[in-house]
């Protein structure tokens, strides 16, 4: 009689002799976890559709120069022209000239720095350095020229192209990432809260209006910078979360003591 040779134990047999549980025995997911999930798949459909928007943008702007809606839209926006609301509206556009865009994000991120927030300044970092690369490398790819004085009065003196704005991309990184900053990190209803809220949220809203109000942009080229760093900021709010939850960029012992000082100041 021959000997016979023991069976190896099937795959599934040896899932249970370990002890992992089995089809409709494993532990459902938690209520934390499928929040998660939902976040994450509602942000993929709007990178997505965001992506999508602008990618369609770039490739028309790549082609024209501008579009007639641009300059209906343009010549609508310039027909106020008022002193005291030009001067409004350089204003409003000031941070993003020359180096002040770059001073700003360095100065606010030495700050995060020297209050112990190194997630956040990583996150600031990379959301502006990441977003002005972004925007100069689409400027140098779609070579749109800017706005010409016979089309608009006034022609907005740079060798620089015109879509998508710079300006817009860097007040959306920088003061939209100052926004989320501000809501995660400040206590809830509090002044300083709604304050600072307040503050971010309207240079966002007013620098598209004024880029073309001032003859510098088209509306296109407006839209299109919305679109691009708006979807970027998305992903370095998405990382920023991460990274503190794994307390990337600080010490067990930092994260124990930052959790330590209540809920208010949880992300």
């Amino acid at each position: 009689m021959e000997d016979e040779v023991p069976k190896q134990p099937e795959p599934s047999t040896a899932r249970e002799q370990v002890g992992e549980p089995q089809g409709d025995d494993a532990p459902p997911a938690s209520p934390q976890r499928r929040r998660e999930t939902r976040r994450l798949m509602r942000a993929e459909v709007y990178y997505s559709a965001g992506l999508a928007a602008f990618a369609v943008l770039a490739v028309l702007a790549n082609v024209y120069a501008y579009f007639d809606w641009d300059l209906r839209l343009a010549r609508f926006i310039q027909s106020a022209d008022s002193p005291a609301w030009g001067e409004f509206m350089r204003l409003a556009s000031r941070f993003g000239d020359s180096w002040r865009p770059h001073a700003l994000a360095g100065l606010t991120g030495l700050l995060f720095l020297l209050w112990r927030r190194r997630s956040e300044c990583f996150a600031l970092a990379l959301s502006a350095g990441g977003g002005a690369l972004l925007g100069r490398g689409f400027k140098m790819l779609i070579g749109r020229p800017r706005p010409t004085a016979e089309l608009v009065g006034l022609s907005y003196r740079t060798d620089d192209m015109s879509f998508p704005s710079g300006h817009v991309v860097f007040y959306v990184c920088y003061f939209g990432f100052m926004f989320f900053a501000a809501y995660a990190l400040l206590p809830r209803k509090s002044l300083r809260r709604r304050v600072a809220l307040v503050v971010t949220a309207l240079p966002v809203l007013l620098i598209g209006l004024s880029r073309v109000s001032l003859r510098a942009h088209w509306p296109s080229d407006v839209l299109g910078a919305y679109l691009l760093s708006g979807v970027w900021l998305g992903i370095c709010v998405d990382l920023y979360r991460r990274w503190k939850r794994r307390a990337t960029f600080h010490t067990e012992e930092e994260v124990k003591t930052e959790e330590a000082g209540g809920e208010t100041n949880a992300v």
